[in-house]
């Protein structure tokens, strides 16, 4: 069955990769959408393999219902920049509940979330080639900024204190995230050139590997259940 599902995440990968190069060089929203809907029906394909093992779903159905956000802020940033970025950020309160399924709230999360915040806010408060039109538009990005950066802070402050496959998954997941709107920022705002290429190039396979994450999840614990049962045997 593992084989199986390990396939079913290749091929996604692969049509995520096909649409989003196809949306990098001028695909428009229909190539967006699709690329955005596979990394979701990804995430549900790996819910099952969750439910299949007996996993606790707590964090699997968050990370859904955050993929989810994901993928309707992704289509909505092309209609309405104000409505896609108020999804993105309601996603990564969901990313973050996801993560408090896996790790307690510690201090550790704020320490972290606010080393992140403070690069963020300088960069969006401070860089004189930044121009964002209006002090709304900016304010708009500092919001996003604290709560994507409070997200980052507690995937890296779960591996801090527990280093297991799931959240070096997650870290470097939610690290590809956080460049990819970082390069986002650049491109709208900067209009530095490459950075649009970075942004798609980071975020498709960020969402990747954070709805890999849960074959990870149930993956680790059917590697417990295994050693559990072996050990039971020989007991």
């Amino acid at each position: 069955m593992k084989k199986t599902f390990i396939t079913a995440n290749a091929i996604m990968l692969m049509l995520i990769l096909i649409f989003d190069v196809w949306y990098m060089f001028g695909g428009g929203l229909f190539a967006k959408s699709i690329a955005s809907i596979m990394f979701v029906v990804q995430g549900i394909i790996n819910l099952w393999y969750c439910i299949k093992n007996k996993v606790n779903l707590k964090f699997p159905i968050w990370l859904i219902v955050a993929l989810t956000c994901a993928m309707l802020g992704d289509i909505l940033l092309v209609l309405n920049f104000y409505a896609g970025t108020a999804v993105f950020a309601i996603g990564h309160i969901f990313y973050f509940v996801a993560y408090c399924m896996l790790g307690k709230i510690n201090g550790k999360d704020l320490i972290c979330g606010i080393i992140i915040s403070v690069f963020a806010l300088s960069i969006i408060l401070f860089t004189p080639f930044l121009d964002f039109g209006s002090t709304l538009m900016q304010g708009v990005c500092c919001v996003y900024a604290l709560i994507i950066s409070f997200m980052v802070g507690k995937a890296i402050s779960n591996l801090l204190k527990d280093k297991n496959s799931t959240n070096i998954t997650i870290v470097i997941g939610s690290i590809l995230f956080f460049i990819s709107d970082f390069m986002l920022m650049l491109n709208m705002f900067g209009n530095i050139p490459g950075t649009n290429y970075l942004c798609l190039g980071t975020y498709y396979p960020g969402q990747f590997v954070l709805a890999l994450s849960l074959f990870i999840y149930a993956s680790a614990n059917d590697l417990k259940e295994n050693k559990y049962n072996i050990l039971s045997k020989v007991a």
